[in-house]
């Protein structure tokens, strides 16, 4: 279940060296893993009714390329792993076909007023296995 998200950038996102702040790519990447939750079936309608969602608790991002102002972002988004309460994706920046950024995370299906992780429901859960996918070859590498 491949998908991909566009956004430009836009002013208030360049920093003081005139590219895209470090800050939000992790923001793009975000609005990519909330599209990856809608194709899921964990979208607003779901979080609202069960108080359920997804918690990011790891992520590890390799910045590789400046993204200028005025810049149209790709983010390709894979999944990669997942559990009976976890999901790892993968996300790619891209920018006129060039690799700007990638993002790897680790995330919990929470149930909020418990405050712990629960199972996804069986449909879920059976989307995340259909959809899941080889990890590119720069997951799981550490930071050094």
């Amino acid at each position: 279940m491949s998908g991909e998200f566009r956004q430009r950038v836009r002013p208030e996102w360049i920093d003081y060296n005139g590219h895209l702040s470090e800050a939000y790519y992790v923001l793009v990447f975000g609005f990519a893993t909330d599209a990856v939750m809608d194709r899921l079936g964990l979208d607003a309608e779901y979080r609202t009714g069960t108080g359920r969602s997804l918690y990011t608790v790891e992520a590890h991002v390799r910045y590789l390329r400046e993204v200028g102002p005025d810049s149209e972002l790709v983010v390709t988004s894979r999944i990669v792993g997942g559990g009976s309460k976890k999901l790892v994706l993968c996300h790619e920046m891209v920018v006129d076909g060039t690799l700007v950024s990638t993002e790897e995370l680790l995330a919990l299906h929470v149930d909020s007023a418990a405050s712990r992780a629960v199972p996804f429901p069986d449909e879920v859960a059976l989307r995340i296995a259909d959809a899941t996918e080889p990890a590119p070859p720069y997951a799981g590498r550490a930071i050094g």
